[in-house]
This record gives C-alpha cells, sequence and structure tokens, in this order.
C-alpha cells in the first residue's frame, strides 16, 4: 500500500531524507524550543513560560491555553505586526455576547494550509478530475478558495459551489459538469446524494463539521466508496489531520501541530486513551498557540498505520456541549433513509424539529428517533417533502437552536 502523501510533503518542508518517530520528534522539539524562546524575548501572553523544554514530554508541564485566552488577549498573542496579517477568522455571530475568538493567518500560514490540503485531497483527487467544493467561499484566502486552490494544483477542475444552492441546482451540476469527487460536509453530501443521487461521483472527502457513524455508513453505501474524513480547526491553519488510502484513522500535520490527548482533569492521556485533544501549532507564523484546549475529544491511535506512514493518526472526532447533541442526533435522524433533512430548536421544555422528506416518513417517526437521544422531552416535528427548490437547513456547522 502506498504511503500517505502528507509524508512526502511533511519531508520536502523538514528536508528530511527519512521520516520515522525519532525525525518528527526531533523537529517538533526542535520547533517548540524556537517557539519558547521568541516568546521569552518579546515579553508577552506566554513570557512566564520556560525558554526552552528539554523533552516533548515536558510540555505537559506548561500550562493550557483557553478559548477566553484567544478572546481576549489575541493582540498579545501574535507573533507578528499587523501588515503581515494576510485573513482574520472569528467566530463572532449576531448572538455573540462578549470578546469574539479571532484567528490570524500570514500569507505564509494560508500557503501552508493549501499544500496540506494538496497532499489530502490529492489521494482521491487525481490530475484531470473535476471537483464539487461544496464549503463556504468568504473571499481571499477563504476556507473554500484555499481548497480550490490545492485541487488547481493538483491538475483537477474545482467547481466553487458553496453550500448555498438548492437540491435541484446541485443536481443539475452533477448531469452538467460530470464532477468526480465531492469536498463538503457529511450531512450535505448525504443529503445530495439521497435527493439526487451520486451520478458521475466517486469519491468524497468530507469535513467542517462532526461526522456519526450512522452519516458515514450511508454516505459510503450510497456513494459505493470509502470517504476521506477530514480534521480542522481555525486555530491550527483549518488544516489538521486526513485520511490516508488505509482509511484508518486522520495522520496529523506533525511538523505543524503537536498533540495531546488529556482527561476531564487535564492529565495527559497515553496513545488508545480518549480524552480531549490539546494542540500546540508549532508551524503557525502569526498565532502559534501553546497547549489549546480545542474542546474536541478523539484519540491518538496506538498501532502503526497500514500504510507504513509514521505520522500519529487521529480516530474519529466529536464534539464538546452543543455540538455533542446535535452530532448524537445527527446519527439517530439521519438513520432514517427518508430524511433529507432537519433543523432543530429548542423550545420550553421541548424540541422543535422542522424536517424534509422525500419518500415514506412520517413526523411520528422523526419524533421516536429524537426521544431515543432526548428523552422526556416534548418533540414536535413540522414535515414537508424535499423538492427540486429545497436547500440544506444549515448553511455550515450544524447546531441546535
Amino acid at each position: 500500500m502506498r504511503r500517505s502523501r502528507l509524508d512526502a510533503l511533511v519531508m520536502e518542508q523538514e528536508q528530511l531524507h527519512t521520516l520515522t518517530r525519532a525525525d518528527i520528534q526531533r523537529v517538533q522539539l526542535e520547533k517548540l524550543n524556537a517557539l519558547l524562546r521568541r516568546e521569552k524575548e518579546r515579553g508577552r501572553f506566554y513570557r512566564d513560560l520556560p525558554e526552552r523544554l528539554g523533552s516533548l514530554e515536558a510540555l505537559a508541564s506548561l500550562p493550557f491555553t483557553t478559548d477566553e485566552d484567544l478572546s481576549r488577549h489575541a493582540p498579545s498573542l501574535l507573533l507578528t505586526s499587523q501588515s503581515q496579517i494576510s485573513r482574520v477568522l472569528s467566530d463572532a455571530t449576531s448572538g455573540t455576547t462578549g470578546a469574539a475568538k479571532r484567528v490570524f493567518y500570514t500569507q505564509g500560514d494560508c500557503e501552508n494550509t493549501v499544500r496540506f490540503f494538496a497532499a489530502g485531497l490529492g489521494e482521491l483527487i487525481f490530475p484531470g478530475s473535476v471537483t464539487m467544493i461544496c464549503m463556504p467561499f468568504s473571499g481571499p484566502l477563504g476556507l473554500g478558495e484555499l481548497i480550490a486552490e490545492a485541487i488547481v494544483r493538483l491538475g483537477a477542475r474545482p467547481l466553487k459551489l458553496g453550500c448555498g444552492l438548492s437540491y435541484g441546482e446541485y443536481g443539475e451540476v452533477l448531469a452538467r459538469e460530470q464532477p468526480d469527487t465531492f469536498v463538503g460536509m457529511p450531512a450535505q453530501l448525504l443529503s445530495i446524494l439521497r435527493v439526487c443521487g451520486k451520478g458521475s461521483l466517486k469519491r468524497a472527502l468530507v469535513s467542517g463539521d462532526a461526522c456519526p457513524e450512522a452519516v458515514l455508513e450511508r454516505c459510503e453505501a450510497l456513494l459505493g466508496s470509502r470517504l476521506f474524513p477530514h480534521y480542522g480547526s481555525r486555530e491550527m491553519g483549518l488544516g489538521g489531520a486526513v485520511t490516508c488510502p488505509a482509511h484508518q484513522g486522520m495522520h496529523l500535520r506533525e511538523n505543524h501541530v503537536i498533540a495531546e490527548i488529556v482527561d476531564e482533569d487535564g492529565r495527559a492521556l497515553p496513545r488508545g486513551e480518549t480524552g480531549e485533544l490539546v494542540i500546540t501549532t508549532v508551524g503557525m507564523e502569526t498565532l502559534p498557540l501553546i497547549r489549546y484546549r480545542t474542546g474536541d475529544i478523539t484519540r491518538i491511535l496506538p498501532e502503526p498505520c497500514p500504510c507504513g506512514s509514521a505520522l500519529l493518526r487521529l480516530d474519529g472526532v466529536r464534539r464538546l456541549g452543543p455540538a455533542a447533541d446535535m452530532a448524537a442526533l445527527d446519527g439517530a435522524l439521519f438513520a432514517l433513509d427518508a430524511l433529507i433533512d432537519y433543523r432543530a430548536e429548542r423550545s420550553p421544555g421541548g424540541l422543535r424539529i422542522r424536517a424534509l422528506a422525500c419518500g415514506a416518513l412520517t413526523g411520528e417517526q422523526v419524533a421516536e428517533a429524537a426521544s431515543r437521544v432526548f428523552p422526556g422531552l416534548e418533540i414536535t416535528v413540522s414535515l414537508s417533502p424535499a423538492a427540486p427548490a429545497s436547500k440544506a437547513l444549515y448553511a455550515g456547522k450544524r447546531r441546535i437552536e
């Protein structure tokens, strides 16, 4: 089996002739100590940290960085001047209270992300391929734009569709453009497959949201091939870990991200045990974070990958807090084969669900499935047939309102 394409990228970026665990750990420790030294010299947010660590294991002795730190202290976290910042992503919404969390990128950060995307997408996109990109497009150096650039570098053609088309419009694209690959969120892919059929699609990379097992299995059954899950976040430059041809976990971008797994009390857990993912982003130019608590739950797979790569792999990732409720609800409701999409909103003592269906499905069946996730809540369901003009009921990450 061919090794992960990410191996070749890491070796090129770090000028390595081999990529063993010893090679990876040496690179990580060198970059970590260079970061600590820079932070000590400038004397800002991380000024109280040591200037140097003797081992990667000593990283566990440093304090965590949190969402609150990122929201309140972003200016003092920056390693570069404002003039070098090319892109800012914020979690501010109309309902945001208090300081919004902002993440900053230089042109170099964005270039590293494009190259990582190209390595991951190169597992399923080939020269001459046509790829549907059903991710948000938000202007220069946005997520959709970076994915499109990576696809162009692979010699393929990106279809910059975004998340807002109707199912009829997606169906027209499938018929007219004959794309063979899809990049987007898992629930969105399942909805398109259920309404439009697979058409010319052969392969798909899913990212941007949690992917419950029920959603993954049904996508693979309809597509007729294994999915390539990807994990990333704003804090790690949008790209973090991606699936190789072995389809046994997602290889980490370890020359740019040092990963730890900790328990509820913040204690380090060994490989194979499930806990919260903590990241140290030694490859970010403008906003490197040291021991940042992601709020995501996963584990580092302990056994070697069948592809032969020495890069560590994450297992499936699930969210903490309200996002975990949404993922559980997705798993229960999308197990109903006639369900196309739904939107959930909390009400006093209950849950309101607005759903789209294609085929034999009743509101009572939807309510029964939801009640298995939220026993004791009053579930009310409004069910409509999916039509060509219907659109996905979430434009981005899914959440219970």
